[in-house]
């Protein structure tokens, strides 16, 4: 079997990461390969459209090589993120160019901002992606054909794959890996880079907590902030409607509308977060925790949990825990 050719594409102001991690991963798996006594494997090439080094955004200089003819055949087409990514996206030499060799490619995948790139030559319409959790709204809101979807580690969407921001484009080269050599060679190359071949949960686990709209209306902001400033509470939907002296239905209409999302919605995001916090700083027990947080129980914490970040209370303590810290004062 012929090795299958990898091109990542290059540009100023990349993330190092975001192509040297692929570029290590289809390196290695050919050593792997090799090792195994088996045939294939990958050449993997660093191009751009000078051929010229190029700067990353963390000032390391990176060699590359032209990019390869329209006509030429390339397997996996890579196109990695990074602060710079908002100017290669206007590179119109470089969208020519993806645009006239994608329809040629096997597959292509984006990591983490890369997915804007991808984007802006039109591959992306109509189909489902992810990116870094920090960029998902903006690629969102500029490009309303794709479907977002903020949560995963790596996707796919047919011949196209994407993924979250810097090592997650590791997990999305070993997936790649595995859908063409198999886990056996996959599960080398993850064993060599000291991995998971594949991570467990998604990116929400490692995102900072999100900002929250703030209502307008003064006695619904007030809701959000008795919510938030205990999230242990009572804050079931008569109480809350109560406090801003409105009918249940009408306040529940309102809030949706200015918060962009249901009371109901609201209070368990605050509580996960609040939750998140103590595991992440404290040694309490997850019933304690539980308690405190307003989600009753442990189980229901980590049923919970699971359903909003994809990991147990108990393996994102493992994960995030930075030792007990004094209770923060009332």
């Amino acid at each position: 079997m012929k090795a299958r050719r990898v091109v990542i594409v290059g540009y100023a102001g990349l993330q190092t990461l975001d192509a040297a991690g692929p570029f290590e991963v289809f390196s290695g798996a050919s050593t792997a390969v090799e090792a195994l006594g088996r045939s294939g494997g990958y050449r993997v090439e660093f191009v751009s459209v000078s051929g010229q080094p190029v700067q990353a955004e963390s000032g390391m200089g990176l060699c590359t090589s032209r990019l390869p003819g329209v006509e030429e055949w390339i397997d996996t087409l890579v196109l990695p993120g990074g602060r710079g990514v908002q100017i290669a996206r206007e590179d119109a030499v470089l969208l020519s160019w993806i645009t006239r060799v994608a329809p040629r490619c096997r597959r292509i995948a984006t990591v983490c901002s890369g997915a804007f790139l991808a984007a802006s030559a039109g591959l992306l319409d109509g189909r489902r992606v992810t990116t870094h959790w920090a960029r998902a709204q903006q690629l969102a809101a500029e490009f309303p054909a794709l479907e977002v979807d903020a949560d995963p580690i790596y996707m796919r969407d047919g011949k196209y794959w994407s993924s979250a921001g810097v090592t997650a484009g590791i997990d999305l080269s070993l997936a790649l890996v595995e859908d063409d050599l198999g886990a056996e060679v996959a599960q080398t190359v993850a064993r060599w880079l000291v991995m998971f071949r594949h991570r467990p949960g998604g990116q929400t686990q490692f995102s900072s907590p999100v900002w929250v709209p703030r209502a307008e209306r003064s006695s619904v902001r007030a809701v959000q902030e008795r919510i938030e400033a205990a999230p242990g509470a009572d804050h079931r939907l008569p109480a809350l409607a109560t406090s801003a002296s409105m009918s249940v239905r009408h306040f529940a209409r309102v809030f949706t509308e200015e918060v962009g999302e249901t009371p109901g919605r609201f209070v368990e995001r605050v509580r996960v977060e609040a939750a998140r916090d103590r595991l992440e700083t404290t040694d309490e027990t997850l019933d304690v925790i539980a308690a405190e947080c307003g989600l009753g129980t442990g189980e229901t914490l980590r049923r919970v949990f699971h359903r909003r970040l994809g990991v147990t209370p108990d393996a994102y303590r493992r994960r995030f825990h930075t030792g007990a810290a004094e209770r923060r004062p009332a």
